[in-house]
């Protein structure tokens, strides 16, 4: 048994696989951590089940955990927790792949915390809680920027001076990392080809957004920079903007440099847009005639396409285009209105495979399209499952 856990600040989500092969057996959460309303919810067997969680702490919130995998009857008779993987948002410049955590790497990765300052410390706590309720079973790290390290400086470099990036490591990192190298090789398979041999552009479209270029299973290029407000329009992140905005809004508004952070990242992209961060109502809306939905909708989906026909260029062309995450997966309108138009760069897609309903992946590209168009359903957690199996597993 596998366990898998994402540690923020007052939450642990958590999924048990029996091996990645065989999939997931049970998820859940606990929320409001360090409160005394605090809640468990677990998902096992078609089943799901709420109570109240008072636990002071990420160690005693994992406790409570395993105490509810055991009346579940996922734990116990003989079953063993093998290992445990953890997702970590940002592994600097010092990750490029999964690793079985140590004190150094603990060590790095509260080092790279002023780059995720919401994510990297919570993560640092789960890890430490792992230890304490499971002490001789191995912990992996995966991390969701390790996967774009194969970017290039003209990638990854931004047109600052010298000493920002030597002194304070800004540059583009990327992020959504598991989940494009994930669905890259499951598009491999789809297109039943080596993954080496493909050329491929990945759109992780979620609350979160962000494309990647990927060539040869390695990522020449990614939407997202130094942290995850660069790129696509996304649910609350306005995405790229001129940088001149933020100190204009300061000047102008007297609002204090948190209070632009806050915007940019909680009051921008769709919801500042129309007010709603869901695309399935944004959609609903904009059927309906609501010009605010409609503007947002058309804004959303014009950043995809043109980071489409960028990324086209920096590939020299791609044998498909790869739609994941809850967006990607599920809404059809959405593809639809990104691909649509893109005929003289070799995309052809055809409406009718594009609406197919049941099924969670396909491919929707007219039969004389250039380039593949593909639904792939991704899944982080199986992802970092599978990197930990790799490492710790027999």
């Amino acid at each position: 048994m596998l366990l898998v856990l994402n540690s923020g600040s007052s939450t642990i989500k958590f999924e048990i696989f029996a091996t990645p092969e065989i999939g997931s057996v049970a998820s859940g959460i606990v929320e409001r951590i360090g409160e005394a309303k605090g809640r468990l919810e677990l998902r096992c067997g078609g089943a799901k089940m709420t109570e109240k969680s008072a636990a002071a702490n990420h160690r005693e919130a994992l406790e409570l955990v395993f105490e509810a995998l055991r009346e579940a009857g996922v734990l116990g008779g003989g079953i063993e927790c093998l290992g445990v993987g953890h997702r970590i948002v940002h592994g600097g410049e010092s990750f490029s792949e999964p690793v079985v955590v140590s004190k150094a790497v603990i060590d790095k990765i509260k080092k790279a915390a002023p780059l995720a300052p919401l994510h990297n410390p919570a993560a640092v706590e789960g890890i430490k809680a792992a230890g304490q309720v499971l002490p001789d079973v191995p912990q992996v790290a995966v991390f969701d920027t390790a996967f774009h390290q194969t970017m290039p400086p003209r990638a990854y470099r931004y047109a600052l001076p010298a000493w920002c990036y030597r002194k304070h490591a800004i540059r583009r990192y990327g992020m959504h990392g598991t989940s494009h190298a994930y669905v890259a090789r499951r598009a491999a398979r789809q297109l039943r080809k080596p993954l080496e041999e493909l050329k491929l552009i990945t759109l992780h479209l979620g609350n979160g957004a962000s494309v990647a270029a990927i060539d040869g299973g390695e990522c020449v290029d990614t939407s997202m920079g130094l942290t995850p407000l660069e790129g696509l329009v996304m649910g609350t992140r306005s995405g790229d903007l001129d940088p001149a905005i933020p100190m204009f809004l300061i000047r102008e508004t007297g609002r204090t440099a948190e209070d632009i952070d806050r915007l940019l990242n909680k009051e921008s992209g769709l919801k500042g847009l129309c007010g709603e961060n869901d695309v399935r109502g944004i959609v609903q809306k904009a059927e309906a005639g609501n010009e605010a939905a409609e503007l947002a909708l058309d804004i959303f989906c014009y950043r995809i396409r043109k980071y489409i026909g960028a990324y086209l260029a920096a590939l020299g062309g791609a044998d498909a285009v790869v739609f994941t995450a809850g967006i990607g997966e599920n809404s059809a309108v959405v593809r639809s209105r990104t691909v649509r138009g893109l005929e003289q760069l070799g995309i052809v897609f055809d409406e009718d495979r594009n609406l197919e309903a049941g099924r969670r992946e396909f491919s929707f590209h007219a039969d004389e399209s250039n380039v593949r168009l593909l639904v792939v359903a991704t899944s982080e957690e199986r992802a970092i499952a599978e990197a930990t199996w790799e490492l710790v597993g027999d």
